[in-house]
């Protein structure tokens, strides 16, 4: 004869995500949406803090809310975990930096290697936990010691998977690209070299991606503005399919951290060939506008060039000269003035006609982090913005 509990339908196992919490309990995000699904400190010592589960829900906890059970892990998230190298009872472990992740990693005496107690490392995971053991693994990098300068930075690279090391085939792609511009590369491309433009951007700036120009011109009968944007050209140098490529698909972007960049191209791209330094040559993109007074585009083309970027200005550089043309700054670039005066003209007309289209103006405040020279933080202060960033932003 059948008993009753099996006459009441079993709810259908759940596929989501464990997120752990540092006092031991956890939770299932559960794909299909609805409450998260409540996991014991028992349940929680068979799985990792981001792994994907089935759970099954049993009934619900003392405070009403659903109670799972695991019934199987089906991927692990966690490949690689960083932390510091401990001696528990004459037992070696690593204690996760991720206090999310409720499990010390045993480390066998094998796979200690040159780990030294107390340091940092990264540990691969060989044996995960389940409920009748704890997760054991081996040390695969030692960061260093916990104090050290940049540490921070190193273990949130590690922490967060920032791809921060460029693989054989992509270093073997940059390293055959020429140091500089050579004149093969110039073919179809307009001579900008005579034109004065300049790059604006933050002192803290490590590359330079994009410059401009602007001068007064005759459209017709009518006064105009010649406005050149260009951005650097690295679509010469990364070729679709290519190592170099397939890097940049994969990274997206450049990862800003105090101190440090992880840049998504090899440093030969990103702080050379594809940066508009000043005095040298460089390939790039343009974008060559005629634009009236009342802000409206009369004209443009875009067109594959070479420039050779006459100053690399910053923004409080630029803000001081427009903002007090007697000044020190203003003397000292004295032969950007009407440059930059010209930007700053136009970018009041693009903002009065901006103003006119009733578009919306988002203004946010960045920070910033100061350090010292340890790399310990100071404090953060607001990064404060000025004209000379809008006009750059308005150009753009």
């Amino acid at each position: 004869m059948r008993k009753a509990k099996d006459l009441v339908p079993r709810e259908a196992d759940r596929l989501g995500t464990v997120q752990g919490h540092r006092d031991g309990f956890g939770f299932v995000i559960p794909d299909d949406g609805g409450e998260d699904i409540f996991l014991s400190e028992r349940e929680m010592s068979r799985v990792m803090h981001g792994d994907r589960v089935n759970v099954r829900v049993l009934g619900t906890d003392r405070r009403g809310r659903p109670e799972g059970q695991i019934v199987d892990v089906v991927l692990h998230a966690n490949k690689v975990v960083i932390g510091r190298l401990l001696n528990e009872n004459g037992v070696l472990i690593v204690a996760p930096e991720d206090k999310r992740i409720g499990h010390d990693i045993l480390i066998p005496p094998k796979g200690q290697g040159n780990a030294k107690l107390g340091q940092v490392v990264s540990v691969e995971i060989i044996d995960y936990p389940d409920s009748y053991r704890q997760a054991v693994g081996r040390v695969v990098e030692v960061l260093g010691e916990i104090d050290d300068p940049g540490m921070e930075i190193e273990i949130a690279v590690r922490k967060y998977g920032v791809p921060h090391e460029f693989s054989a085939a992509v270093n073997k792609e940059a390293n055959a690209l020429p140091d500089t511009v050579q004149q093969s590369d110039l073919e179809g491309r307009v001579d900008l070299r005579d034109v004065p433009l300049v790059t604006i951007d933050g002192a803290d700036a490590r590359d330079f991606d994009d410059a401009v120009y602007c001068e007064p011109v005759m459209y017709g009968k009518s006064k105009a503005w010649r406005l050149i944007v260009a951005i650097a050209d690295v679509s010469h140098y990364v070729k679709p399919g290519h190592p170099l490529d397939d890097e940049g698909l994969l990274r997206a972007t450049s990862v800003y951290f105090p101190r440090r960049v992880i840049p998504m191209l090899p440093e030969k791209i990103s702080n050379g060939l594809c940066s508009l330094n000043p005095g040298v040559d460089r390939l790039c993109m343009v974008c060559d506008s005629v634009v009236d007074a009342n802000g409206v585009v009369l004209a443009y083309q875009f067109y594959p060039a070479v420039m050779h970027s006459a100053q690399r200005f910053t923004y409080d550089t630029v803000w001081e000269i427009l903002s007090n043309s007697k000044g020190p700054e203003a003397t000292r670039f004295a032969q950007f003035r009407p440059l930059l005066t010209n930007l700053y003209s136009l970018y009041k007309i693009l903002l009065e006609a901006r103003h006119k289209r009733g578009a919306i103006e988002f203004e946010t405040t960045e920070t910033q982090i100061i350090s010292n020279e340890l790399g310990k933080i100071l404090r953060i202060e607001p990064r404060l913005r000025n004209d000379a960033h809008r006009l750059i932003e308005e150009c753009m």
